[in-house]
This record gives structure tokens, sequence and C-alpha cells, in this order.
């Protein structure tokens, strides 16, 4: 009867099914409590999320040296399917809390592998659990490989989604699959907004096709270097494109806020290894020591936590933000992203708050821009969830966030009302932010529609191919020849933007702190160049309302209307030959003897 008994140290006589399922048992009650634990909050979470992943990596040792007597005992593979795809949530959880590359990239190999090797094929139109469990092992795969930007899996799993919802349908007809159906329809319109074009590059942070950070110009007379080392995205708009919890906006957003793996190497480990995944070790860290090796660079910082918060109460929204405000590091910035709808409230309320908006802002001595107007915004507000009864319970004012200006913080509004933002510039309490605003409304009907996500937060993500499309091509129409032209001379241009604003001498400290950080660099001059493309782009010229904004004011070398920034509009519009579209100062010239093209589109 040995033979029945596992040989595993400590378990020598007690049955193989019995430590299997006390083993699951286990492993069930931790894994609950991980799972409902927040995504945010530095490292409070680490230390449980190893010892959680310890017992499942137990388990899944155990079962793989006594497969074949838990199969005689009755275990079924769907059973065995489970425990991975808890390995993979855990992974794909770790990653959504550290942003690092390496939990992703094991998140996908469990899935993978459990893909491939059909755990839940037995039986799944004879039982609507399995059938359930197959559904939501495919949603949660989906979401790993969009974030993963593995397309063609993406593409190859809503197929086999639909023709399992059909069976489905058809098998289990007592059944309601609508929910399974509103998942396809979200999926299909979040890759027809989300295009191959919109893919060109990497949105990740490319130390092939960006600057390297060593390679980042010196900055004068900058007092200290922040490092952008928490970010906070929140996106609500009605109707919004999303899948899951997971807007486009913020899709974009989480993606340019981290490095990109090493090509090579990356592609090269994402196929399934011995067992599932890279088979890590009892203590958990094998896989992690592996995966970090091949697809992280280590002369790289470590990338930026994120917090995404979907459709968060604002009581939430302010937990979050300042839990992270208190961990953030001494030589730490925080990104702050909401991309939302706004209103004004009405005239009761907007005396009320105006007069909230004195009394936080009596210390406070206005600095940066001398033409903001602090007046009107404190009305504002902007709606972070659905409208209903509660009001003021979706709605960020201004007000709400300044709090947290104790602390550095990189603003970034994309809303319909971001000018009430404005309203900050001045009151903060003690550290001056940085703040990028959005243009009110869109230059072109085409522009203002949010199928193919926000036009100045895809400037800010994808520059080139918003610049495409919002002179008029349509993505499938620009040849990859041109679009690689097109990236090489405005990666070009910017990084020579990006030499004249570190070198200026009227460069705010504001500003000088953060050119230090790669992401934080980019984002601003990018936003310099969308604001100058808006700025001269005939549809939009001279309308104050179609113009992103920012404070502190940059340096005026970097003025719209300057020679640097016309150039750079100039070569890039006469590359696709829509010269026409923009109307240049007077003088502004090619920087080489290139022909100006004015062909139309």
């Amino acid at each position: 009867m040995s033979h029945n008994h596992p040989q595993h140290s400590g378990y020598s006589n007690i049955p193989v099914s019995e430590v299997y399922w006390n083993l699951v048992s286990k492993a069930d009650k931790k894994f609950s409590k991980i799972r409902d634990l927040p995504y945010y909050q530095r490292t409070r979470y680490d230390t449980y999320f190893y010892k959680v992943f310890k017992v499942y990596t137990q388990l899944w040792k155990f079962q793989q040296e006594n497969r074949q007597k838990l199969v005689e005992a009755g275990i079924k593979r769907w059973e065995i399917g489970e425990i991975a795809s808890r390995i993979g949530q855990l992974y794909f959880g770790q990653y959504m809390r550290t942003g690092e590359a390496n939990y992703l990239a094991e998140s996908y190999i469990f899935y993978e592998a459990i893909l491939t090797r059909e755990y839940f094929k037995d039986g799944l139109y004879q039982d609507v659990s399995l059938a359930s469990k197959q559904l939501r092992f495919f949603a949660r795969f989906l979401t790993v490989c969009l974030v993963s930007n593995r397309r063609e899996m993406v593409y190859q799993l809503v197929n086999q989604l639909k023709m399992l919802l059909d069976e489905c349908r058809r098998t289990f007809q007592e059944t309601d699959f609508k929910e399974w159906k509103i998942v396809i329809q979200e999926i299909m319109k979040f890759l027809k907004a989300d295009t191959a074009f919109m893919n060109l590059r990497p949105l990740r942070y490319s130390v092939v096709l960006d600057l390297h950070p060593d390679c980042l110009p010196h900055v004068t007379d900058v007092k200290r270097k922040l490092r952008l080392r928490d970010a906070l995205l929140c996106s609500y708009h009605p109707n919004e494109v999303k899948f899951a919890e997971l807007t486009l906006d913020t899709f974009r957003m989480l993606q340019n806020l981290e490095w990109e793996p090493s090509g090579s190497f990356y592609q090269a480990n994402l196929a399934p290894s011995t067992g599932l995944g890279s088979g890590a070790g009892q203590n958990g860290a094998s896989g992690h020591s592996r995966v970090n090796q091949d697809i992280t660079d280590p002369t790289l910082p470590p990338n930026p936590r994120k917090a995404i918060l979907f459709r968060p109460s604002v009581t939430h929204f302010m937990a979050v933000l300042g839990t992270v405000c208190e961990e953030l590091p001494s030589d730490g910035i925080l990104l702050i992203y909401l991309s939302a709808s706004g209103s004004s409230i009405g005239y009761t309320e907007s005396l009320v708050r105006g007069f909230q908006y004195h009394s936080i802002n009596s210390d406070s001595s206005p600095t940066g821009c001398d033409s903001v107007d602090h007046s009107g915004y404190a009305a504002d507000c902007l709606h972070i969830g659905p409208h209903g009864p509660g009001g003021g319970m979706n709605c960020i004012y201004p007000s709400d966030i300044l709090p947290f200006t104790r602390r550095p913080l990189f603003l970034i509004v994309d809303s319909d009302n971001s000018t009430a933002f404005k309203a900050m510039s001045g009151a903060e309490k003690g550290e001056r932010a940085a703040i990028l605003l959005s243009p009110v409304t869109s230059p072109t009907v085409e522009s203002s529609q949010r199928s193919s996500g926000s036009l100045f937060t895809s400037f800010l993500t994808t520059p080139l191919q918003t610049f495409a499309l919002l002179v008029g091509f349509a993505g499938y129409d620009v040849e990859k020849d041109l679009a690689n032209k097109g990236d090489q001379l405005l990666q070009s241009s910017l990084n020579k933007l990006g030499s004249l604003l570190a070198a200026a001498d009227s460069l705010d400290p504001v500003w000088a702190q953060i050119l230090t950080d790669p992401f934080l660099r980019r984002l601003l001059l990018r936003f310099i160049f969308c604001r100058a493309v808006l700025s001269i782009f005939a549809p939009s010229m001279d309308k104050i309302e179609c113009l992103p904004e920012c404070m502190p004011c940059l340096p005026e070398v970097m003025s719209p209307m300057g020679s640097a920034c016309q150039e750079l509009v100039l070569e890039v519009a006469n590359l696709f030959g829509v010269t026409n579209r923009f109307v240049f100062s007077e003088g502004t010239l090619l920087t080489d003897d290139s022909t100006v093209k004015t062909g139309s589109t």
C-alpha cells in the first residue's frame, strides 16, 4: 500500500488524495484573501503575495509528482486547469500592483499553457459551470494578451470565445449568456479602435526607439531630479471604449509609463516550458529570476507603480490618492491622469464651492503663468462615474486635489472641462504642480468622436498616428515606409526640442526637475508637439477652446508660434503631403532642401 502514499517530505503516512485536497483548501483560502486586496499600496501586500504563491507552487509541484495517483483517485483535468488559472491570476495581479514586466510574462505563460493543453475541454458541453469557467478563462487571458500587446493571440481568443458562446447558447438554452455577448461586443469595439496602425511602434518606452535615459540632455541649474515613482490613472466617459475595467485611454497611458521589454528575449520566453510556466521553485522565486534576467534590462529603473481606478467613488479615489502620496519616496513624483467629462454646477452650489475655494486658497499666492484666472473654476468638476442621484459622489473638483500638492504632482486632465483645473496653479499647498490640460473641444467632427479614444491622450501616447488621423488619413492608407520615416523624423525632432528646453534660461524649476525622468520628459515633449499642431492647424487656429494648456508656462522657445515648433510641424506635414492644412508663420522653412508637398487627403 506504500505506493498509495505520497513520496514527499512530511506526507509519508497520509493518502495522496487527502494531502492534495488539504493543499487545495489551504490555497483557496489564501487566494480568496489576496484576490480582494487593492492594487495600490507600495509594499504592504508583497510579503503576503509570496506566501500565497508559495502555497500554489507547493500544490502545483505536488500534483505534478503525483498526477497518476490523483487521476486514479478521481481528480479531473479542469481542476488542474483551475489551479493553473489561479496562478496566472496571481501573477497578473502582482503585475498590476508592481508594474514589473516579469509578472506579466509569467501570467501569459500560464494562461497560454492552459489554452494549448485544453484543461477545460473534457465535459465542456455537459456542465454549464465548466463552460462558465472556460468563458472566464478566455476573458482573463484576453486582458493579459491586450496588456502584453500579443495581438495575434487576442484575435485567436476572440474567435474561440465567439464559437464557445454560440455553442453554449445552443446547448444550455435555459441559461442566459447575455453578459458574455456584451463581453464580445466590448472586445470587438476595443480592437476596432485600437488598430494595428495605432500600434506601429511600441507604446512602451523603448531604449531602441526612444532616447536612452543615460543620453538625456543636461538640464541647466536643476536643483533636484525627480523620478516618476507612482501613477494614478482614472478614466470615465459614458459609452467609452473599454474591455472589462480597462478603458482605451488608460490602456494607452498604462503602456506609456512602462519600459518596453527586451525584444527577442521577451518573445523567446513566452513559449511554455516544462510543466507550467517556468516551474518556480518552492520559494516561488526561480521563475521570477529567470524572467527578470531575460526580459528586463537591469540598467533601467523599475517601472512606476500604477493604480488604475475604474468608475471609483470620490471617497475611494481620495483614499487611493492619499495612500499613494503617503508612500511616495522622497525623490518621487506622482502622475495623476484624469480622463472624464465635466460639467458646471448650479448657482447655489457654485457659491458654496466658491467659499470653499477661497478658504483653501487664502494662504497661497499665485505663481507660474500670470494669465491664470482663478475666478469661476471652483464651480466646475469632472464626473468619474455615472451621473446619479448622489451627484457629487462622482465629482472631482480642483479643490479635491489641492491637499495632495504637499507632494510633487504631475497632473494630466483630459476633459471638456479641463480649464477648471487652471485654478490649482498658484494655490498648491507645498509643491507647485506640473499641469497639462487638454483642449475643451476638438477641431473637427471626426476628432471629437470618442470611438477611437481621446484626441489629447492619443497625442500624448501615439503622436504620429494621431497627427495622421487628424489631417485625414484613415490609418490603413499610410504605407509602412512612410510611417517609419515619420516616426524617425518626429523622434529626432522632439529630441532637438528637448535639448532646447533643457538649455533654456527661463525654464521653470517645476519642469526642470522632471526633465531627467524619461517618461515625464516624453509626455511633455509630445504635449508641446500637440499644442504646436493644433495652434496652426487651420480648423483649430485662433480657437482657444481647441488648444491644450500647461501650468506653469514653458519657455518662449517652446511657443507654438516660435520657429522651433513650427519647423517641426512643417517637416512632419511635408512628409505626409498636408502642408496646406496648416497656417505657418511667414518665413517658416524646412530645415533641409526638401520640396514642400501640399497634396490633400
